[in-house]
């Protein structure tokens, strides 16, 4: 990896992130994004894994990287202490500042985004058309910002906003509405009014300001327009612009290209993921058609959407004892068998790194960026 690199800022490579797995499309449950770093430090190498063990650590300061980025988020409680030894993640998460590493965590994010860990494992099914178990109201991306100055500050405030980050729609930069109306005020006791006086009912020609800002960007954008106002306490207000859209949930659902067995899909992915073994959940001989996708650990959750009524099997990377017993007693909605496939928990999360590593060679030419060797699977087959 010590190959001479474009000068790349941490930040640069964040941003190549929230491209491929919004952090927003998380569970809440989840800690994802930038787990420990510093955002303006330069990215001399990144390296890609599902799990930020000792060992990937030491693989990364061999090949003089030093941002981790981990499928699994390194640190997913609270944490009270970072000690060195310990049985937890804080010890690697020690382990991993002490040689200056930034680390990042993609999880669920990326298990939502499209082209993640659920579009890959559903590509090696050989689903062309794939849909989420279902699709989720997306979270406000911008908001506008209504800020009342004086007509005479009105373009020093909008200036300060929009070399903030305000006013970017598409590719226009500083957009805003202007409207002229009459403010009122009363200042109390202890207040210094830039215009009039306090003690009684003033009332001011303003300029209603209004500019879109990124949500990322609203807090240094509200910092700049208080900063560049000349009133004591400006009045600002923010209001969330819902677009009512929508954004791919988890999971993945579609059709096969066509009819095939329980045992011949999961020898067939067997092979993609490089699994030493998979566990099957029904008759070998069940005609499989439609299947739904959830890696990792799916658990229960995908029978909760409708659009598991027509699968005659699920993907998944382990199954319980019991939640296996309940897939095998589960019925289609034709009253067929129903089938489940466990590639194992790592194996149905790893084929993902692949296409992580291509979109940011893409995205930032130049900059080093390997999958680890050492990141494995923690079971063993015999």
């Amino acid at each position: 990896m010590a190959v001479r690199s474009r000068r790349y800022t941490i930040e640069h490579a964040v941003d190549v992130l929230r491209q491929i797995a919004d952090p927003a499309l998380a569970q809440e449950w989840d800690n994802v994004g930038l787990i420990a770093g510093d955002v303006q430090a330069r990215c001399r190498g990144i390296v890609l894994c599902i799990d930020m063990t000792a060992a990937v650590i030491d693989e990364a300061v061999a090949a003089k990287g030093d941002f981790i980025v981990a499928y699994h988020p390194p640190i997913f409680k609270p944490v009270k202490r970072l000690v060195a030894h310990s049985r937890e993640t804080d010890a690697l998460v020690l382990r991993a500042l002490h040689h200056h590493m930034h680390i990042y965590a993609m999880h669920t994010a990326l298990d939502a985004a499209e082209g993640g860990t659920n579009d890959v494992i559903a590509g090696l099914c050989g689903i062309k058309q794939a849909e989420p178990f279902e699709d989720v109201p997306a979270e406000p991306s911008q908001a506008k910002v209504v800020v009342f100055v004086p007509p005479d500050e009105v373009d020093r405030v909008a200036e300060a906003m929009f070399a903030a980050g305000a006013g970017r729609i598409g590719d226009y930069e500083k957009c805003s509405f202007r409207l002229r109306g009459t403010g009122t005020f009363f200042g109390a006791e202890g207040t210094d009014p830039t215009i009039g006086q306090r003690g009684r009912l003033e009332r001011v020609d303003e300029i209603r300001l209004e500019a879109v800002v990124a949500v990322e960007s609203l807090a240094k954008v509200l910092d700049a327009a208080r900063r560049a106002h000349c009133y004591e306490e400006p009045a600002v207000d923010v209001y969330p612009l819902n677009a009512s859209r929508m954004r791919p949930g988890i999971g993945r659902v579609g059709a096969l290209p066509r009819k095939t067995t329980l045992a011949h899909l999961a020898e067939r992915l067997k092979n993609a993921v490089g699994a030493p073994t998979v566990q099957i959940v029904g008759r070998k001989s069940l005609p499989v058609r439609r299947v739904a996708v959830c890696v990792g650990s799916a658990g229960r959750l995908p029978d909760q959407s409708p659009r598991m009524r027509d699968c005659d099997a699920i993907v998944t990377g382990e199954i319980s004892h019991h939640d296996a017993l309940y897939w095998h007693r589960r019925r289609t909605a034709r009253g067929t068998g129903f089938g489940a496939i466990a590639l194992g928990h790592w194996h149905s999360e790893r084929p993902v790194l692949d296409s992580v590593r291509r979109r940011f060679r893409t995205a930032l030419p130049g900059l080093p960026i390997k999958i680890s060797r050492e990141d494995r699977d923690p079971f063993t087959a015999v």
